[in-house]
């Protein structure tokens, strides 16, 4: 089933992303801008910053309500990538693409973020774009990494115009090729 590949190569990015913290730093993934956010990931607390883990996001949940407020089917890539663990958001490299993968840190942020995905969709449908799904962030704030609805294939967009080039055939492709990039603290 492909949101079970999806789930293992996220699962395998994450994994590698914390052993990279681990081995580098001595500690779990740590992040300043999370500070003071409540999650059931934090591990410790100080100095202004967190240490996190990854949790197991609920297996019940989807992203129904981006669904119901557009009327429009996800790819099952989708509700994979989103809701299948909870994290801190997790910097990478594909290929020379420097980027921030997006995670949900907790149920109140993954509500926040199906909120940024419909308000994403609405402004695609607008412009009469196709329909894609942001999977991570770029240096360039009007340029991400997404998930086209309807073919699967994760895109580098630029944000309401029709420019994309495809970056991997599937999800689990791309997750498999991402490489952990840790920033100090």
């Amino acid at each position: 089933m492909m949101d079970q590949q999806v789930l293992q190569a996220l699962t395998d990015f994450t994994q590698r992303y914390v052993s990279r913290w681990q081995e580098h730093a001595g500690h779990p993934p740590a992040s300043e801008a999370l500070y003071g956010i409540p999650s059931p990931c934090i591990v410790a607390t100080h100095d202004g910053q967190v240490q996190w883990l990854p949790q197991s996001g609920g297996a019940h949940q989807r992203l129904d309500g981006v669904e119901r407020a557009l009327d429009i089917q996800l790819h099952p890539d989708a509700h994979a990538f989103y809701t299948s663990q909870y994290a801190g958001d997790m910097e990478a490299h594909f290929d020379e693409i420097h980027c921030t993968v997006l995670q949900a840190w907790s149920d109140e942020d993954l509500i926040r973020m199906q909120e940024n995905l419909i308000g994403h969709l609405v402004t695609q449908k607008r412009r009469k774009l196709p329909p894609t799904l942001f999977l991570a962030t770029t240096a360039s704030e009007m340029t991400l990494i997404s998930l086209c609805n309807v073919s699967g294939e994760v895109i580098l967009e630029e944000f309401g115009t029709q420019k994309r080039r495809v970056l991997a055939a599937t999800l689990s492709e791309f997750l498999y090729k991402l490489q952990p990039l840790i920033q100090y603290y």
